[in-house]
């Protein structure tokens, strides 16, 4: 029996990070792997890098020997722009090259945060142009009912009209954005990975 780890290649991004640490995840970056079995997709990055959950969430997956790309969206940050009540500030959006990239994957993994109705609508406007299995990992005690009354395609619940071409099969919730990842929910997120991989 063979010890140690297996390694992975990833093709680490389509354009320089900005600023000192060079190589790091900045807004638009896309890390390929050589098998495109997972994407993990990042609202925003850090100050120099992706969110702490995101970069934990795919060393986890990973390390289990999944080939998994990571994805940090140009505008991901911000509400959605068909959202009720918005303020003033950033507007999040999926270009179409960065929806091709996602759409080439199995499975979509998206981080999202703490905000229901933010969720939900980014979620909607997401899987409009992501046609592959979605699972959600957030903050928020997020169900497949939130996000069909909102016209989510879920795997649960079927939305009375629904909006999008993806559908999401899968939650994670507790997963807090900026902070540490604990090892139990890498565990489920990786869990439910394998499920749909199958």
């Amino acid at each position: 029996m063979p010890v140690g780890r297996k390694e992975q290649i990833v093709d680490c991004r389509a354009v320089m990070g900005l600023g000192e640490g060079g190589g790091l995840a900045q807004r638009g970056t896309l890390a390929e792997a050589l098998r495109n079995d997972v994407i993990v997709v990042a609202m925003s990055p850090g100050r120099r890098h992706i969110t702490k959950p995101v970069c934990e969430i795919t060393y986890g997956i990973r390390e289990t020997g999944i080939q998994t790309s990571v994805l940090v969206l140009n505008a991901g940050s911000g509400q959605a722009p068909d959202e009720s009540g918005r303020s003033y500030g950033s507007t999040f959006g999926i270009k179409p090259e960065e929806a091709a990239q996602i759409n080439r994957h199995k499975l979509c993994v998206v981080h999202f945060g703490n905000v229901i109705s933010h969720i939900v609508h980014k979620a909607r406007l997401l899987l409009k142009y992501v046609k592959i299995p979605t699972i959600i990992v957030c903050q928020a005690p997020l169900d497949m009912e939130d996000l069909a009354k909102a016209g989510v395609k879920t795997r649960d619940v079927k939305p009375v009209e629904p909006q999008t071409v993806g559908t999401v099969v899968d939650i994670v919730t507790g997963v807090v954005r900026g902070e540490s990842c604990p090892q139990h929910k890498i565990d489920e997120i990786v869990m439910k990975i394998k499920k749909y991989l199958r």
